[in-house]
């Protein structure tokens, strides 16, 4: 029972500490954005998007290593074998240099032939975009090289880190921004410089603090083979999942550009922006639950590692549609007042990506579970076919002029098709029972999100928009929510659980009052 609380007490230190930097983050990021849009505009504003996430299809290899290198490290350190750990992260940085090296040849050939002969863009662009691909380039390469530092961060939980960097980050590129406003020069080429600049100093601030805090980041030259199999073996797999679920969603946003042009890759950028600003508030959550289900797993505490995977997915679910909701309602004002030009199929793309990242909620802790457990194989397998039918399904759409929305829809429905495999796949590898998650945990998320929708989409709101308005619609939103979650979505025992940490928050805070 004890370890169970302490295992709750710590999930919710490190998850407290990662919202403060999140909201601080996310309130000077989303700013950013609207200088950037302003200073470079929709046309330059997109290419930057998809040449940018061109180069994100190479993360198919940071992905990959990702999770081998956070994976063996996170159960090296959960069984205190700090000499293992540490041949683990010295093997890393050796492949990881390698790989670097082999995907600069690549790219400076096959990138810049892409660029220059497949994408859709106004001619006098050309040369700054493919300027734009050698600096995204280069960032990929510095935060390719950062991954072995952030594993070992994650690994012993010091989200704190992660909070004061990510500050630090969010503000040298608000300043990149203001630097834009005043540049006089190419602002999409100093936008990409600078950022790879920002990219740089991040990735060195991360390395000296992991050399003086952590006995296992001190790199020496290692070259054990059964080490480097057994990553390898792990990577191939990993790195084929990883590698078809990036081909899925940089894919489909270069179809996007084929069949809509760069105003539509904006549009899907600032949807992404500000999808990456909500679901942080959820992977903050699942960042810190993601070590100690890994932990348990190597420790043996199957059962433990099951109630974590489902209370992670539960809340995280309750989490972000505490978020979406009001949001969806005011999703137009919002973007109104955030940028000075909304462009074409925003709105849509918003609310289509936050349903998709509703079902990643879902998707996200049973999939470290599997990650965990280490055969991967047939689910790496499943997702490599489901994600190619996902992508023929999208082109075969907007070849027969089918509207762009229906990228996001269909991502939504391949999506689940993914959660099936997980699940699948986590009751034959590490007997994780599918009743208990369709019990206690997809009913009561369905449950929740039909009754609070409903309310949300029906409700008769005010027809003048205004700061007033949209405060007492997110208030109202969030309360009544709030509250079908604890009446419909919640059992007994996880009421129990949050009356007995709120009469704890009580009673200490009339502790304190009285001896002051």
């Amino acid at each position: 029972m004890s370890t169970s609380s302490d295992t709750n007490k710590r999930i919710a230190k490190n998850t407290l500490l990662l919202y403060v930097r999140q909201i601080l983050v996310m309130a000077v990021s989303l700013y950013t954005v609207r200088i950037v849009l302003e200073a470079l505009g929709e046309v330059d504003y997109g290419i930057y998007n998809v040449v940018g996430g061109f180069v994100s299809m190479f993360n198919i290899i940071s992905g990959s290593v990702a999770v081998v290198i956070s994976r063996y490290l996170t159960i090296e350190i959960g069984r205190n074998n700090l000499k293992r750990a540490r041949e683990i992260f010295s093997t890393s940085i050796i492949v990881l240099l390698a790989i670097a090296v082999l995907l600069w040849l690549v790219a400076e050939t096959a990138g810049v032939w892409f660029v220059d002969t497949k994408m859709v863009m106004p001619p006098e662009r050309l040369s700054s975009a493919i300027w734009v691909l050698r600096f995204s380039l280069l960032a990929f390469v510095i935060n390719l090289l950062s991954v072995p530092y952030n594993a070992v961060i994650i690994a012993h939980e010091k989200m704190s880190v992660f909070a004061r960097i990510s500050i630090l980050e969010v503000m040298l590129k608000l300043l990149v921004a203001y630097a834009l406003c005043m540049s006089p020069t190419d602002k999409l080429m100093l936008y990409a410089c600078l950022t790879t600049l920002v990219a740089l100093i991040v990735r060195m601030v991360y390395g000296i603090y992991c050399k003086r805090h952590f006995e296992e980041s001190h790199f020496a030259f290692v070259f054990d083979k059964s080490l480097l199999r057994s990553m390898t073996s792990f990577t191939g797999w990993s790195f084929v999942g990883g590698g078809i679920a990036v081909l899925k969603d940089q894919g489909c946003n270069l179809l996007l550009n084929l069949f809509g042009g760069p105003v539509v890759n904006a549009a899907r950028g600032i949807a992404m922006q500000v999808n990456t600003g909500v679901f942080s508030f959820v992977s903050n959550f699942m960042m810190a639950s993601n070590p100690l289900i890994t932990k348990n797993y190597a420790q043996g505490n199957i059962e433990a590692m099951h109630k974590l995977i489902l209370r992670t997915q539960k809340f995280g679910f309750f989490i972000l549609l505490i978020l979406l909701l009001p949001l969806y309602a005011g999703i137009e004002y919002v973007l109104q007042l955030w940028l000075v030009t909304v462009p074409a199929h925003t709105v849509n793309f918003v609310i289509l990506i936050l349903l998709y990242t509703l079902l990643e909620c879902l998707v996200t802790p049973v999939c470290t579970g599997v990650i965990a457990q280490g055969e991967i194989k047939a689910y790496e397998i499943n997702l490599t076919i489901i994600y190619l039918v996902n992508i023929a399904a999208v082109y075969a759409c907007l070849k027969i002029g089918m509207v762009v929305e229906t990228v996001f829809v269909l991502n939504i429905i391949f999506k689940a098709f993914v959660l099936i495999a997980l699940l699948w796949q986590s009751k034959k590898k590490y007997a994780f029972s599918i009743k208990p998650f369709l019990r206690e945990v997809l009913m009561p998320c369905l449950l929740v999100f039909a009754l609070s929708g409903t309310a949300t989409h029906l409700a008769p709101w005010p027809a003048t928009e205004g700061f007033g308005v949209f405060a007492m619609k997110t208030l109202t939103i969030m309360s009544y929510t709030a509250l079908i979650i604890l009446f419909a979505g919640m059992t007994k025992n996880e009421k129990r659980f949050l009356s007995e940490v709120l009469k704890k928050k009580v009673l200490s805070r009339i502790r304190l009052h009285n001896y002051k």
